[in-house]
């Protein structure tokens, strides 16, 4: 995928034959094929001429010493730090040896802000790290080995650990940092700080070795358009934005993915975001700050969550954790003509599902979700023209004997 238009660059090549130089010297007129000639009272003369480079030029980019190749379909699953770092690992590994699997999206930065891996005594991250991922290098170098391609997944906004630490890039009511219904904080998106704390921590990622940075939880908490006039915050460089509170969340988050992939740009990795899937069905989602339109034309791969269980009725779906085919069958349809009006689409690569939902169920067994409900996603994936999907399990315990390209 291509990162930078290719640049023309016009040299002027000197070409030295046997020139002294003497004290006296004096410069021709052009002649007549528009060549300048340089005489300096010597028979020996100097020609300049313009060279043209080849089109395009090589970038200079970022080199991690590791190969990998974009396989013709990222087909992915979700791999927790403890279960990169632990004896989990090998059994994934060998489920994408056997399978038609090939990515791993592995948690570099999880969700309560902390590092799957240490860093060095002295790093402004040396106190959110845990050792999960002993040797981050070996890990890489074992996916190279077995060809299975790297990504690495960072929480941006939903961060306890930063919020506890620096409270004033946090949203606080009554004085203290605000928590939600499960005890979880988030940093404010309008802070320019908080966007570099991240994108550091992606550029390490990117030095590691990892093909792609993905960013999840880029927005607002969930329903913040009803707290937005009792939490005290910040609005950094978008305290004089001209329009409503919802636009200015929409700007705020999408120009934080735009400076993202411009910052990541020299390490040649891809840029990703997860989204809702609802926000492609609708104009923006007013509360979160995002727009499904705005942040794909800022990256290299979209990737909506679309389970089933997320979704109340929908699609005129009455429970549509009960049909996962016909859900994103529903939803791709959506979002093909999303992206279909983008001059430059991103890579879809939906999130889908491989885990069962409880909640959802009140006295009636829950559907379980196995072989025959993964593979229906994927073949209502397939049959809209969207060949790459990533599986998310949070305990990364996967469904056997899965055809992954039914």
């Amino acid at each position: 995928m291509e990162k930078m238009q290719p640049k023309t660059i016009v040299l002027i090549g000197i070409l030295l034959l046997g020139l002294s130089f003497p004290l006296h010297n004096e410069i021709s007129a052009e002649d007549e094929s528009g060549i300048q000639t340089v005489s300096f009272h010597t028979e020996n003369q100097m020609t300049l001429q313009k060279r043209e480079l080849p089109d395009p030029v090589p970038r200079f980019v970022y080199d991690t010493g590791l190969n990998f190749e974009y396989p013709d379909a990222v087909r992915g699953i979700y791999v927790t730090g403890p279960s990169a770092g632990g004896s989990r690992f090998e059994k994934l590994t060998k489920l994408l040896n056997d399978t038609d699997l090939n990515s791993m999206v592995i948690d570099i930065k999880e969700d309560a802000g902390i590092l799957t891996y240490k860093p060095e005594e002295g790093s402004p991250y040396h106190e959110v790290g845990r050792n999960y991922i002993k040797d981050p290098r070996k890990l890489l170098e074992t996916l190279e080995e077995k060809e299975i391609y790297p990504i690495a997944r960072i929480v941006v906004f939903k961060d306890s650990e930063l919020a506890k630490k620096r409270p004033e890039l946090s949203f606080k009511k009554n004085g203290k940092v605000w928590t939600n219904g499960k005890g979880e904080s988030f940093v404010n998106p309008f802070m320019k700080e908080v966007w570099d704390y991240n994108v550091e921590v992606a550029k390490k990622a990117a030095e590691m070795g990892f093909q792609e940075i993905q960013f999840d939880y880029v927005r607002f908490p969930e329903g913040f358009e009803k707290r937005d006039d009792i939490l005290t915050y910040s609005e950094g460089d978008y305290k004089d934005f001209e329009g409503d509170n919802v636009q200015k969340r929409v700007t705020a988050v999408t120009d934080f993915v735009k400076y993202a992939r411009e910052e990541l740009e020299y390490y040649d990795v891809d840029v990703s975001v997860d989204i809702f899937g609802y926000s492609a069905t609708i104009a923006e989602a007013p509360g979160i700050g995002q727009n499904f339109t705005k942040i794909s034309e800022q990256v290299d791969v979209i990737s909506s969550m679309i389970y089933p269980s997320h979704w109340t009725s929908y699609f005129d779906i009455p429970f549509p954790d009960k049909e996962p085919y016909k859900l994103v069958s529903e939803y791709a349809k959506v979002e093909n003509e999303r992206l279909g009006e983008l001059e430059d689409p991103p890579t879809s690569r939906p999130w889908i599902q491989d885990f069962d939902a409880p909640w959802l169920y009140h006295g009636e067994p829950t559907k379980h979700y196995d072989k025959e409900e993964v593979e229906a996603q994927i073949r209502a994936l397939n049959e809209h023209g969207i060949n790459e999907f990533l599986l998310w399990n949070p305990g990364n315990s996967y469904s056997e004997n899965v055809d992954y390209t039914p």
